[in-house]
């Protein structure tokens, strides 16, 4: 085909366009994984303190210390330079591929790495996809730029970036591709090119990032199928966790302006306060700070009393509200998924007091639990499902899996839920002047995804 045939939306070769989406994809995964390669080893810095000063209130304030300062530090640097690199960055994301943000990926990149990785290691409440998410989107821009792409080609590109990024963080690139086609339905614009670049992206950057010695979370939990009649569980579990994700999203969008309007004039006071605790948390109760992604396996197995299962709960579920608002860069999944196994775990302990449960019921229940918070609040069941079993192995759990999510989503939806990143972007435009587009906020039909009407 010669370039005066083809269509309008097309500027290169299936092949080149295929060949982008690889390099894209395994500099992603190579740039994801040095970042968590240095996370990982600055995030010990709690052990290191204590090794030099003991234990002690000395020790307490100094490790206060280190942490307000490294968020107050990642805090200025997102403020002055990017400020739309704070939070997760997948609003950010959705929004270019509407034309409605802008990918400064000069800016973000930098800002993403270093500010990433002073939040992270401080020891917030924050997941390390959302920095290598926007990561990947800021490379697939940065490789449109380079090679001309059209409008088209570009938004196909950054939706491949974004997977590349969450294959990245959690060496998860089915759910990766996935959580693209359905969490951006009213984005993505499906075409075979787009989506097979989606798919090269993301198992490229699995690939780079294994290549260099990348680390993804070690989620592998020991589960069983479970017997049928444990369904209506699962159910039930499913219609709870419909409603959490609603106290999640709202609390946190609440907290999110509270936080903006509060602290207008001292914008910096929450990450010096937020800092402090999670500094001192960090040698008093490591299991409350940090992403999560490396206590689940060890919240599963240890078989704790009900009272230190709802202590984390709630202390989990604080943390991530109080650490997203601080405006410095940090993902909501790692968190989300936390919370969502401390539920489950709860949901266990109060179901074998009534009935017995067969060996590893706790694990299916958190597994399941972490699926079905994610639908809830996400709204992206399938991905839900997928994510929860590739990141645990719990293939064996997908019926109880499928249940759990259909059911939250559906939970959700009822009582009026809408997707987090939704109400993120939205927010988003507001705050920088920008009119929200009918189609956003009112439902109006998408090119692709049309599945929810008008709304009043």
């Amino acid at each position: 085909m010669s370039s005066g045939d083809r269509p309008a939306e097309q500027s290169i070769p299936d092949a080149l366009l295929y060949l982008l989406a690889a390099l894209c994809g395994v500099a992603t995964g190579v740039l994801g994984a040095a970042f968590h390669l240095v996370v990982d080893t600055l995030v010990r810095w709690p052990s290191w303190l204590v090794a030099y000063l003991g234990h002690g209130p000395l020790t307490l304030a100094a490790a206060a210390a280190t942490a307000a300062i490294a968020l107050v530090a990642a805090f200025f640097l997102t403020r002055t330079v990017a400020p739309e690199a704070a939070g997760s960055g997948v609003q950010e994301i959705e929004g270019a591929m509407e034309g409605l943000r802008e990918v400064r990926w000069r800016r973000i990149l930098p800002v993403k790495f270093v500010g990433g990785v002073l939040a992270l290691s401080s020891g917030l409440v924050a997941g390390r996809e959302g920095p290598t998410i926007h990561m990947g989107a800021s490379i697939a821009q940065a490789i449109s730029e380079r090679f001309k792409l059209s409008e088209a080609e570009l938004r196909g590109l950054l939706a491949a970036g974004a997977a590349a990024g969450l294959a990245a963080a959690f060496n998860a690139p089915l759910a990766a591709i996935l959580f693209v086609i359905e969490e951006t339905r009213k984005q993505f614009r499906y075409t075979l090119r787009s989506y097979t670049a989606v798919i090269i992206a993301s198992t490229a950057s699995a690939i780079g990032m294994e290549l260099v010695g990348g680390t993804a979370p070690q989620l592998k939990l020991d589960n069983a199928e479970m017997p049928l009649s444990l369904l209506p569980a699962f159910l039930v579990l499913g219609v709870f966790l419909g409603g959490l994700g609603i106290v999640f999203n709202r609390t946190l969008l609440f907290l999110l302006d509270w936080v903006a309007d509060t602290f207008r004039k001292v914008p910096f006071l929450p990450a010096l306060l937020v800092g402090a605790a999670i500094g001192a948390l960090a040698l008093v109760l490591p299991q409350a700070v940090g992403g999560g992604e490396l206590l689940i396996p060890g919240l599963v197995t240890a078989n704790l009393p009900i009272t230190t299962l709802l202590l984390l709960c709630l202390l989990r579920f604080v943390g991530v509200m109080v650490s997203y608002p601080v405006g410095v860069p940090g993902g909501i999944f790692a968190p989300l998924l936390t919370l969502a196994t401390t539920v489950g775990l709860v949901a266990v302990w109060l179901l074998q007091t009534a009935v017995p449960l067969p060996p590893l019921a706790g694990a299916a229940f958190a597994i399941a639990a972490m699926g079905g918070l994610f639908s809830a609040s996400i709204r992206a069941p399938l991905v839900g499902v997928v994510l929860a079993a590739e990141l645990t192995g719990g293939y064996a759990l997908i019926l109880p899996l499928i249940v759990t999510c259909v059911t939250a989503n559906a939970v959700s939806q009822a009582l009026g839920g809408r997707p987090l990143y939704e109400l993120l972007l939205e927010r988003t435009l507001r705050l920088s002047g920008q009119s929200v587009p009918p189609r956003v906020e009112a439902g109006v039909p998408a090119p692709v995804g049309i599945d929810e009407g008008p709304r009043p």
